[in-house]
């Protein structure tokens, strides 16, 4: 496997590096915000949401309108420099807002920097390679992301040790945010792409039937993907303490970034819509197993194992099933509406998980969630069906 990902070319290993340390930076203060909004500016967990949501309903915009822009020039290095040097530089200046609407201009440029970057760069990463190496080559890019995930904590956990602020370790995530964007200027991008025509229609109506029928099943199972906050607080439910938590999802993260590779790479030799079928009823599994089995640490880090695995399969696999459906001269805009349907659709799922949750408990919350992703499975095989 590592023989064959050595020979992948040098874009998509120069889009993991930079997204290795993006995310290094990202995850370094992700989990120190919270505290850092509440110690400075007081802000509780409603205007936290407020600023998370608008934030995030911004880049799942903006994923559509540049993943538009790029079919029509079929270069994506400009929104790259624009869609990392914007978290580059919002980042660390968190660390020096002096009011709440000060930090919300600075967690909604971080996103729409994220949303203009992440459709271009998901469609040249499908340009750069021949069909039956996308997996691979999304699979070694999603490895590298989460390594950025493990390495950023723990780089966090060892500046405050040495007695570092929260202020200070994010003023430092100005230095991997400046590595990224001199890696993405240094990027070439691959020869003999197609020449845009200017008249890439971005309407629903314009996708390719195969394409709409999966963005309507992926639609349908992201309503039962809870933000993994919660999965965090049932984790705590069953007995992991404070610092133990921090460290569940660290190893969470480095078995995601080693199973990343080879599991996608899987999907080029299988059917891929049939591989995220039986994923998305292993996920139903899991979700009702973390609402049915009775509580314990080890319960609890088994299920952690099978979504780890389950994440690993997934991801690479459905960027690399979008690319499949979607025509060559139309990838920017197949990805921009991949991205704005699980986006937005991520939003009432978190709500309504967290409102069961509340009224109801969480073990209805789990199993809710997973008659969801059985839904999804059924939708998503009918739709292969109709293709045969």
């Amino acid at each position: 496997m590592l023989n064959v990902a050595l020979k992948l070319p040098r874009t998509v290993w120069f889009l993991g590096a930079v997204s290795f340390l993006n995310d290094a930076a990202s995850d370094a203060i992700y989990p120190l915000l919270p505290l850092f909004f509440a110690a400075t500016f007081a802000v509780g967990a409603q205007a936290l949401g407020i600023i998370e949501g608008a934030a995030n309903a911004t880049a799942a915009l903006m994923k559509l309108v540049s993943g538009y822009f790029y079919d029509r020039s079929q270069r994506a290095k400009g929104w790259l420099i624009i869609g990392y040097t914007l978290p580059a530089l919002s980042r660390p200046l968190i660390a020096l807002a002096s009011s709440t609407p000060v930090v919300l201009l600075l967690r909604m440029g971080d996103r729409i920097g994220k949303g203009l970057r992440t459709s271009p760069r998901d469609a040249l990463l499908a340009a750069a390679v021949p069909a039956d190496r996308r997996g691979l080559a999304y699979g070694l890019h999603r490895s590298m992301d989460h390594a950025g995930a493990v390495a950023g904590p723990l780089a966090a956990a060892a500046l405050l040790a040495a007695g570092w602020s929260v202020r200070e370790v994010i003023l430092w995530t100005i230095v991997p945010g400046v590595l990224s964007v001199l890696l993405v200027a240094m990027l070439r991008e691959p020869e003999g792409l197609a020449v845009g025509n200017g008249k890439i229609d971005w309407q629903w109506q314009s996708l390719p039937a195969p394409l709409k029928r999966y963005l309507v099943a992926l639609g349908v199972f992201t309503l039962s993907q809870a933000s993994n906050m919660f999965l965090l607080l049932r984790a705590k439910e069953t007995g992991f303490t404070d610092t133990q938590i921090p460290l569940l999802w660290a190893g969470f993260s480095a078995l995601a970034m080693l199973l990343s590779t080879p599991l996608s790479a899987l999907s080029d030799r299988v059917d891929r819509r049939s591989m995220l079928c039986g994923a998305w009823v292993v996920y139903a599994l899991l979700f009702a197993a973390f609402g049915l089995l009775p509580s314990g640490v080890g319960t609890t880090i088994a299920l952690f194992v099978g979504y780890a695995i389950f994440i690993a399969a997934t991801e690479g696999a459905e960027k690399a099933l979008i690319a499949e459906l979607a025509p060559q001269a139309q990838l920017g805009t197949a990805f921009g509406w991949f991205h704005l349907v699980s986006g937005v659709m991520l939003l009432p799922a978190s709500a309504l998980f967290g409102w069961l949750w509340s009224h109801a408990g969480s073990t209805t919350a789990f199993m809710v969630s997973a008659s969801t992703s059985f839904i999804a499975a059924g939708l998503l095989l009918r739709a292969r069906r109709a293709e045969r």
